[in-house]
């Protein structure tokens, strides 16, 4: 029996090269890099010391072309693939030759690692270290040509008026020396030879990639069919990357044209979610790890592979993932989730019910053989059920395993049942004691952009066209991702908070901030009311604003005003309002059910606009962050360990550090607003949110 594997050295200078040339290839140049900066910084830290920084793997291409690349990636003359080490040499190459790599939105950004020659110490970069003559900025120049990074390095710290004598010039040329050196670095590579079987390999990329970290079922999923199917999962890693870019600059970052992309409002595709689709569309199945051990086929008692069974599994994942990524079956199914009156991602709070209404939707369609206009308001039913019932927040695979096994009853293009079938499982769940008591038991929260109940009455406000509070203005178009964002447009206490703070003794931010106490209106409008008790400013804008009754009746109905509700006790105007929200959804999702709804907007490929907020380091940089300040959810009751460390990151319990804010939430599962808007600061005087402290600071 041949060797699996053989053990060589690699220099670093020619692992860069290899990289380079595409004589290795290097897939995570093309996927979201998920080292922070600190570990880009230790690992060059470890290699100046001389210090073991662990082998990496290869798998060797076979030559006669195969065996495709990880990924399928574009390099023809590809000799090795990487199984182990990918960050680390990801990390090697881009800091050493200054490319940018991938986030995880799939934007590029830069890796650039500081170095200070006298204390021979490396760090992130920051401005500071930019602006500082003791660092060289940017460590790749050094890689370009030691003597010129020396020479600038000089001239630049005797500008800034200091001298250095002889014995320092000398010491420095030797620092600089030594750190170009590092291009000699020896790496363990253990090399799998080219004529080990796929299904050994499958074995080892997955046992490997496995080690040290907890990688999810669809890890596993995507991993086997980097070997098995490599065009598979290039092309679901294609279909999430473009989610998050206009056709114009997918193109441009492919350097081909693109015609389409699957970018819309509500979701971040990430390949999990795909190959989630995938498995359910083409398996029939809901849990990822069953169908991982159906995909290796491998006999129970005897752990022999069925060939046949393993080549039947990857059958139907081949013909399920053109289904998934069709491009009109995902405009469609936007469309549908426009249906609902959900209008951008803040609207959903969960995306496991965003994907399995997407299932939901290609079995309709292509199953069942529903046609489109039924179909589109069927699932938006269904999404919005599930939104509303938080159906698949918890146990979501087993939730989803029954609803598919609920509809497999049905014989093909059997349309009918499933809309029965449809009716019966919703029925079932929005029943009569679910609006009167559950929904408003659902609304007492803090945290409107949290709450599913909340973000479906917003989309029950845009799909009856209604006017934002005491404004002649459309909720729909303060909550259109597509449209300019209208200046000085908000969420408004309708007890204000300094009211309630001065007047009231209302300390507790969770009482303030409660979701029945919020109506979207402009920031005109909230000047206007200030700290005013709701009889005063009411009355006010009732004389100013509402001359026309109707109008006035409808703002009631609207924006669930009990009556006298400015003069009730602020505990028993919640207790009336949630009651009224409620009733108000519950109205909605009937008209809804009878297809009274507003025609979608066509989800054409648009550039959706950028929303700039300050970053981490931005937010320490004005120091409104400080290394040791605790961060904490802006939701109270959400328990999470959270810490600005000395090198400007988020540790999450210890273990988790994170370069963004966005990262660090996205972390905790939360997509459905940014990391801006989440974290709140740990004060004396109580959680400050992120966005509330930088206002703070502006308004002084």
């Amino acid at each position: 029996m041949s060797a699996i594997f053989k053990t060589v050295a690699w220099q670093a200078g020619s692992l860069i090269s290899s990289v380079e040339n595409g004589t290795i290839q290097l897939p995570d140049l093309q996927r979201p890099f998920v080292w922070p900066g600190t570990k880009v910084r230790d690992l060059f830290d470890s290699m100046y010391r001389g210090y073991p920084v662990g082998e990496l793997m290869f798998w060797d291409v076979s030559a006669d072309g195969e065996t495709r690349a990880i990924a399928g990636a574009s390099a023809q003359d590809a000799q090795h693939q990487i199984v182990d080490g990918q960050q680390r040499l990801t990390s090697l190459y881009a800091a050493v030759k200054g490319q940018p790599v991938r986030d995880e939105n799939y934007r590029d950004k830069k890796i650039a690692i500081s170095f200070n020659p006298f204390t021979e110490k490396f760090e992130v970069q920051t401005p500071a270290f930019m602006r500082s003559a003791e660092w060289v900025a940017d460590i790749s120049t050094c890689f370009e040509s030691p003597i010129e990074a020396l020479q600038d390095f000089l001239e630049r710290y005797e500008e800034s008026g200091r001298e250095i004598d002889r014995e320092k010039r000398t010491k420095l040329g030797k620092v600089f020396v030594k750190l170009h050196g590092l291009q000699n670095y020896s790496f363990d590579v253990v090399h799998i030879q080219k004529d080990v079987e796929k299904r050994t390999v499958a074995d080892i990329f997955v046992r490997i990639n496995s080690e040290g970290v907890s990688l999810k079922a669809y890890d596993y999923i995507l991993t086997w069919l980097s070997v098995f199917w490599p065009d598979g999962r290039e092309q679901i890693e294609d279909f999430a990357r473009n989610s998050r870019m206009s056709p114009a600059h997918a193109s441009a970052m492919a350097k081909r044209t693109i015609s389409w992309t699957a970018q819309n409002p509500f979701i971040d595709v990430e390949t999990g979610h795909v190959v989630r689709a995938v498995v359910a569309i083409g398996q029939n199945r809901a849990k990822l790890t069953d169908a991982y051990n159906a995909l290796q086929a491998k006999d129970r008692s005897s752990g022999l592979v069925d060939s046949d069974r393993q080549e039947r599994e990857l059958d139907l994942l081949k013909e399920g993932l053109p289904v998934i990524i069709n491009p009109l079956h995902w405009q469609e199914f936007i469309r549908s989730v426009q249906t609902a009156g959900f209008r951008s991602r803040k609207g959903i709070t969960s995306n496991m019910s965003l994907v399995s209404s997407y299932v939901y939707f290609l079995l309709g369609r292509t199953r069942y053989g529903v046609d489109l206009p039924t179909l589109r308001v069927l699932t938006a039913r269904w999404l919005f059920m599930s939104q509303l019932t938080s159906r698949y927040s918890t146990s979501s695979e087993s939730q989803l395993q029954k609803d598919l096994d609920r509809f497999s009853v049905l014989g093909q293009g059997d349309a009918a049942g499933f809309a029965r079938i449809t009716d019966e499982t919703i029925a079932t769940e929005l029943t009569a004691d679910f609006w009167a008591y559950r929904v408003p038991d659902l609304l007492i929260t803090s945290i409107a952009a949290l709450s599913p109940a909340y973000q479906c009455y917003m989309a029950v406000l845009n799909a009856m066209d209604a006017d934002m509070f005491m404004l002649d203005m459309k909720v729909r178009d303060w909550m259109d991702p597509n449209l300019p964002v209208v200046k000085g447009v908000e969420g408004h206490h309708l007890f204000p908070r300094s009211y309630q703070e001065k007047v009231l003794g209302t300390t507790d931010i969770k009482r303030i901030n409660q979701a029945a106490n919020f109506a979207p209106t402009d920031w005109d409008t909230n000047i206007f009311i200030g700290d005013k008790p709701p009889a005063q400013y009411w009355a006010e804008l009732v004389a100013s604003r509402g001359a026309d009754p109707e109008w006035l009746a409808r703002q009631h109905y609207w924006h669930a005003l009990p009556h006298g509700w400015e003069k009730l006790d602020y505990e028993e105007f919640l207790a009336q309002r949630r009651r009224l929200i409620a009733e108000v959804i519950r109205d909605g999702y009937l008209k809804l059910s009878k297809g009274e709804v507003v025609e979608p907007t066509d989800p054409t490929q648009v550039e959706l606009p950028a929303v700039v907020e300050p970053s981490l380091r931005e937010l320490i940089d004005q120091s409104l962050l400080s290394v040791g300040d605790f961060l904490d959810p802006v939701d109270p009751n959400w328990v999470v360990d959270a810490a600005v460390t000395d090198d400007g990151t988020i540790m999450i319990d210890g273990v988790h550090e994170f370069d963004s804010l966005d990262e660090a939430a996205h972390h905790l599962g939360v997509t459905s607003m940014s990391g801006y808007e989440f974290w709140a600061l740990e004060t004396e005087e109580g959680l400050v949110p992120l966005r509330e402290l930088q206002s703070r600071v502006i308004n002084t």
